[in-house]
């Protein structure tokens, strides 16, 4: 008669080496540290480790975690420094960040009035987290600060020529822009965006650009768990040759959880009545 306690055994080691085969085709994370909020909640601590493997082909789809997103990502890497045309030198001459003017003194529509970030300063400022979304013939991408979303059309069209101008049903200009997309490779996704509303900055050091400018981003995922994208700059009535914004690098999330990050008018507001218009601006703007 067989023992039933050696079927329990071979049972439980049956159970034991199938769990154990399943969690070695895993993303390797370490540990969440948030308990059951983690399904609410997304905790930079719970992080992808390795590559995770080689990317799957030509798809960004999911959310990553940026350099401001606690979860350890390299930092932002800055790009050149422009070279302004004289009508360029004039327009940044009259843009006073907040770093060298303090909130008292900065004219930096976002920090003083919470107005959009617009494109490309939300890829270079404040970079919490991006997630990307693909439909049949575009990529949505959104932002984790201040919840923005634009759409990459893939579908062959060409940008529009005519922004802003005056004849009828010439398009009107964008904080995003209009963007259009095509894969260079199994894993790169260029970008090309021009009509960006000449109100916003490309950075918060308060460069300027034109509605007629182009911008290009390179998004290159190295593998299943890296992603980082190069901006590059064209706007010759500015600048005197194009030049690279800088690269910005994401890793995986795991759980593919955003918390909501947003800069609100009512609270700018408050703050700048309270602390930081009477603490005075920083005359000297250095």
């Amino acid at each position: 008669m067989r023992d039933p306690r050696n079927t329990l055994i071979a049972s439980l080691a049956a159970v034991l080496a199938f769990g154990l085969a399943a969690m070695a085709q895993m993303p390797k994370t370490q540990p969440q540290a948030n308990g059951e909020n983690s399904k609410w909640m997304y905790n930079g601590r719970n992080r992808v480790e390795g590559s995770g493997g080689p990317a799957p082909v030509r798809d960004l789809s999911g959310t990553w975690a940026g350099p401001r997103s606690g979860a350890g990502v390299p930092d932002f890497r800055n790009g050149d420094t422009p070279s302004l045309t004289p009508a360029g030198q004039k327009l940044f001459g009259a843009n006073k960040s907040l770093s060298k003017f303090s909130p008292a003194g900065t004219n930096d529509p976002f920090v003083r009035t919470c107005d959009p970030l617009g494109f490309p300063r939300a890829e270079v400022d404040e970079i919490r987290g991006i997630s990307f979304a693909t439909m049949p013939n575009r990529i949505v991408v959104l932002y984790q600060f201040q919840q923005a979303w634009r759409e990459i059309w893939m579908d062959g069209r060409e940008l529009p020529k005519n922004i802003g101008g005056s004849e009828k049903g010439a398009p009107d200009p964008r904080y995003f822009g209009y963007s259009v997309g095509r894969w260079e490779n199994d894993n790169t996704l260029v970008v090309d965006t021009t009509g960006l509303d000449d109100r916003s900055w490309l950075d918060r050091d308060g460069h300027p650009h034109t509605v007629q400018g182009h911008v290009q981003e390179r998004f290159t995922r190295t593998d299943h768990n890296d992603l980082q994208v190069t901006i590059t700059v064209n706007d010759p009535q500015i600048y005197n040759q194009p030049f690279s914004l800088g690269t910005v690098y994401f890793k995986w999330i795991p759980n593919q959880l955003f918390d909501e990050k947003l800069c609100i008018p009512s609270e700018t507001i408050e703050y700048l009545k309270s602390v930081g218009d009477p603490a005075g601006e920083n005359r000297s703007g250095k």
